[in-house]
């Protein structure tokens, strides 16, 4: 009785199921800020004291948890722990190729609930059997005990009536040994001397012998079952088959180094968890297979969808350490027209999702790289302005349901999320899922709001690999410059002016571009020739730059003789301002 409060408090520790875990979650989330999360008498005063700092500042960066750094894929580089839990998971997921258990479909829920039910049935019908074999030699001892008092019965009655009790006295005979055995009373020993009986004694001898030998017609039957063992034999000779070969993201598991690459990717996913990391990848293989990944890439349909679900999905250059970046911008379903095309009902949402899947296996494949060393994780900016929100349903239905695909079936993909332009009920937000957060996964999360949103952009983005509508020079099919050319910042202070010089040593076309974030400066550019006594070529007079002008301010001059090329910028505003530039000669021909 002591043990089992201990059995009942080990269950929980099992594994749950990944949907489980975040039904709880989004169940005790949900329920916190209807009640408006109770905050104990402890946590109050600092409570007090972050509102405070966010009404001071609701647009600055909200939060910046820049703790987190990207782990070594490389298996040399593994503590001795990890190194033995990825060496089990890899004998474990040998075992179960061997076993065909990715593509052997799960037991099904209901066979697994009636099973128990099923043994105490036939252990139910054994009891039956066994009280009534039990039953017979009870009635065939009573017989036998109440012999003696019908033993005086003459002699010649014996001699009229042997042929048929002989065969029933000789099952008799043979019988009673079993009925001594299972039952208590000797006296069946004394069976032969009952011979000569009433008749009504003589049937009740026979009921009883009949009842004991019917086992008999069965234990015959089993010698012509004997041919089981050479089945059984012929069958061990037929070898096991092959061990099943499944891919994941184009890479054969255990086929070579990049499969331990993945295999870290599950196991970190569950903390290196061996069985859970298990579990989860068994799981990942068969949802893949069931929602048709393979067919994804090749859908034709999917493909002419792009031109709409691009403007809020996109990938765009690299991050300062080589992570690819994907860009989701969420305000793009401002537009009804749009918006409908996506999430107007359950189908169109389900061809979105379908979509995203894609354009993601197709990121992965394209972009990444599963070799220990390299780059096999990317950088998502989650772009909130506009965005609908919790202010539509069907939005929300759709973004839940893509997450809860994405961290189930895609572990560790993101080495890092900026989300820009928060708005003020992220706020609330964001506090409230925190405490459901682990410390790994809040440390790759950045905020900013709206007038820090490119700042805190370029301190993981380089401008060059940044796209325009985010601060950055980024653009396609620009035929001057590329993410090759490199992009110089400065910050200029309030009332200040900057100066940039261009070196120029040789003829052909000098062609720079600037861009200063929200304008609200002056600018003018000139040429400055070497020699003495040469006159400065005035290639753009003075002018305030407003924030509704063009981003991009881009300029060009025919050089002849050696000389530079000198940007004036004059912040004439009280806010300081980010400065971007980049220049490069082309011959004149070009």
């Amino acid at each position: 009785m002591a043990e089992e409060p201990q059995a009942t408090t080990e269950a929980p520790a099992a594994p749950a199921a990944a949907e489980e875990s975040k039904v709880v979650e989004v169940v005790v989330a949900v329920a916190a800020a209807a009640e408006e999360v109770v905050v104990s008498d402890k946590e109050a005063p600092a409570a007090e004291e972050v509102k405070k700092e966010e009404t001071v500042e609701e647009t600055a960066a909200i939060a910046s948890l820049d703790s987190f750094k990207e782990e070594s894929n490389r298996v040399s580089d593994l503590q001795d722990p990890e190194k033995k839990a990825l060496e089990e998971l890899k004998q474990l997921v040998q075992e179960a190729l061997n076993k065909h258990e990715f593509t052997a479909p799960p037991p099904p829920p209901p066979a697994a609930e009636h099973a128990p039910a099923a043994a105490p049935a036939e252990s139910i019908e054994v009891t039956k059997e066994e009280e009534k074999t039990e039953a017979a030699p009870a009635e065939s001892t009573e017989v036998a005990t109440e012999a003696p008092a019908v033993a005086e019965v003459k002699p010649a009655e014996v001699v009229e009536e042997p042929p048929k009790p002989e065969a029933e006295v000789s099952a008799a005979t043979e019988e009673p040994p079993k009925a001594v055995e299972e039952a208590p009373v000797k006296p069946a020993e004394e069976t032969p001397a009952v011979v000569v009986v009433e008749e009504k004694a003589f049937e009740t001898i026979e009921e009883s012998a009949v009842s004991v030998a019917e086992p008999c017609p069965a234990s015959e039957e089993k010698p012509a079952e004997e041919p089981a063992p050479a089945a059984v034999e012929a069958e061990a000779e037929v070898p096991p088959p092959p061990p099943e070969e499944v891919s994941i993201w184009g890479v054969t598991l255990l086929g070579d180094e990049r499969s331990d690459v993945i295999l870290l990717k599950f196991l970190r996913a569950r903390d290196f968890k061996v069985k859970d990391a298990l579990a989860m990848l068994k799981s990942a293989v068969r949802w893949r297979r069931e929602f048709g990944i393979e067919d994804l890439l090749g859908d034709a349909d999917l493909e002419a969808a792009a031109a709409d679900f691009e403007k809020a999905v996109f990938m765009h250059g690299v991050d300062k350490e080589g992570h690819p970046v994907c860009y989701n911008a969420f305000g793009v379903f401002q537009d009804k027209e749009l918006y409908a095309k996506v999430f107007a009902d359950e189908e169109k949402r389900q061809r979105f999702l379908r979509w995203r899947i894609r354009f993601l296996e197709k990121g992965i494949r394209e972009l990444l790289d599963f070799n220990p060393g390299a780059v096999c994780t990317m950088v998502q900016v989650n772009d909130l302005k506009n965005s609908p929100g919790f202010f539509k349903r069907e939005f929300m239905q759709a973004t839940d349901k893509a997450i809860t695909i994405l961290s189930d079936n895609y572990p560790e993909f993101i080495a890092r999320q900026v989300v820009i332009n928060v708005p003020w009920w992220y706020l609330a937000f964001n506090r409230m899922i925190s405490p459901f957060l682990t410390q790994r996964s809040k440390s790759k999360f950045v905020y900013a709001g709206p007038s820090k949103s490119a700042e805190t952009i370029f301190k993981y983005i380089a401008p060059e690999q940044v796209p325009v509508q985010y601060g950055g020079l980024g653009k396609d099919n620009d035929t001057d410059f590329s993410t090759a050319d490199a992009v110089t910042d400065v910050t200029i202070k309030p009332g200040a002016k900057h100066t940039v010089e261009i070196p120029v040593s040789e003829t052909g076309v000098l062609i720079w571009e600037l861009r200063v974030l929200g304008w609200g400066v002056n600018y003018s550019a000139e040429f400055v020739p070497n020699a003495e006594g040469e006159y400065s070529v005035i290639i753009s007079k003075a002018r305030k730059l407003l924030a509704t002008d063009e981003p991009i301010l881009k300029n060009s001059f025919k050089v002849g003789e050696p000389g530079k090329i000198v940007l004036t910028i004059d912040n004439v505003s009280s806010k300081k301002k980010k400065l971007l530039f980049r220049s490069k000669t082309k011959c004149a021909t070009e």
